[in-house]
């Protein structure tokens, strides 16, 4: 007997199969299609997928664009890779922090054909499983060299992960300085990273609860980093729902706005070259915001709460919760955080991001 995996599973899989260097099959109208991560692309990988036809190599537009390559599908290019290609010149395609040491790129030869959603999903991939988002793509010569990888079809991945999680534990946690307190923690079913919620007090969840959606900070939360405001922010919110008598803290694992630690720290590198946090995100390929609003909507709900007064100086996830559904009676500030080494990140999200501060 065989076991037909759902597609989050095979989603799920792939994101795992990209991180480790090892091709994935995308199945699509246009045939089928072998697709390995430009960051973790090893010299073996890249060889088997050679062996099936050209190379191509597809970014994202903002990618594209610091490099000077035509972009001919809206939001991803692609590029023919020539026969000789090595998984340090793709590399360094993908990743701005090689642009000083290999500068001369190209010249490149633009493609314009009925591959671009196959190369819109693989990237989609890649960001969900945070490394730099550009693949290499060749056509599957043979069924036979698919059939120990992972094949997903194209149609899966056209849409962000359908969202659905479960409470897999929960007790009670005394904190510091706001007293009782209760952390719950969810996992989505998708097999993407677990998310937490804490409440403190006894809140009325028939009412509007204070509330704090709060994404992962390791370096401003944990280790009291200087260059983001995100630690204060999250002893503030604490400490203002203590005051208020009870409250709910989201903490959503999607650091760095949603590309991870890894990527987070990459675009620290290029700020200390002089670009700003927006800038630094599209030079690595990345939109200026890839967080998942649905994960705090959604815990919210579990929760059983629909009514919040949002602890937040970001407009966007006012707007963002009200489009699930949460209705934001009121928007409480956070003032707090700001010092010298932070003064032009905080600039930079009042101007580009809309944060009022």
């Amino acid at each position: 007997m065989s076991y037909s995996l759902p597609s989050l599973a095979l989603r799920a899989r792939a994101r795992g199969d990209l991180r480790m260097g090892v091709p994935v099959v995308i199945d699509s109208d246009a045939g089928a299609v072998l697709a390995l991560a430009a960051e973790t692309a090893r010299a073996d990988a890249l060889d088997f997928a050679r062996a099936h036809g050209p190379l191509s190599q597809a970014l994202t537009r903002w990618r594209a664009q610091t490099l000077r390559i035509r972009v001919y599908d809206g939001d991803v290019a692609r590029i023919a890779l020539p026969q000789g290609v090595v998984a340090r010149d793709i590399l360094a395609l993908a990743d701005p922090a090689l642009d000083l040491a290999y500068p001369l790129k190209g010249p490149f030869k633009g493609l314009r054909d009925d591959r671009a959603p196959t190369a819109r999903a693989a990237i989609r991939l890649c960001k969900e499983a945070h490394i730099l988002p550009s693949v290499v793509l060749a056509p599957l010569a043979t069924e036979d060299a698919a059939k120990n990888l992972t094949r997903i079809p194209e149609a899966d991945l056209r849409d962000t992960a359908p969202l659905d999680m479960q409470t897999v534990s929960a007790a009670p946690l005394p904190l510091d300085q706001v007293g009782p307190a209760h952390l719950s923690v969810f996992r989505p079913l998708d097999g993407s990273e677990e998310h937490y919620a804490l409440i403190l007090g006894k809140p009325d969840l028939a009412g509007a609860v204070p509330c704090r959606l709060h994404s992962a900070c390791f370096t401003g939360d944990v280790l009291g980093s200087l260059k983001c405001d995100c630690g204060p922010q999250l002893r503030s919110a604490l400490a203002q729902m203590h005051r208020l008598g009870g409250g709910i803290l989201l903490y959503l694992n999607q650091e760095g706005r949603g590309i991870g630690l890894a990527n987070k720290m990459r675009a620290y590198g290029l700020q200390d070259q002089g670009f700003d946090t927006v800038e630094a995100n599209h030079r690595l390929g990345f939109e200026d915001e890839e967080r998942d609003f649905r994960v705090g909507a959604a815990i919210l709900r579990k929760l059983g709460a629909g009514s919040v007064r949002l602890l937040t100086n970001n407009p966007a996830k006012v707007a963002r919760m009200g489009e699930m559904g949460i209705n934001v009676v009121e928007r409480l500030p956070l003032a707090v955080g700001h010092t010298h080494e932070n003064a032009a990140y905080l600039a930079t999200k009042a101007k580009k991001s809309g944060h009022l501060l």
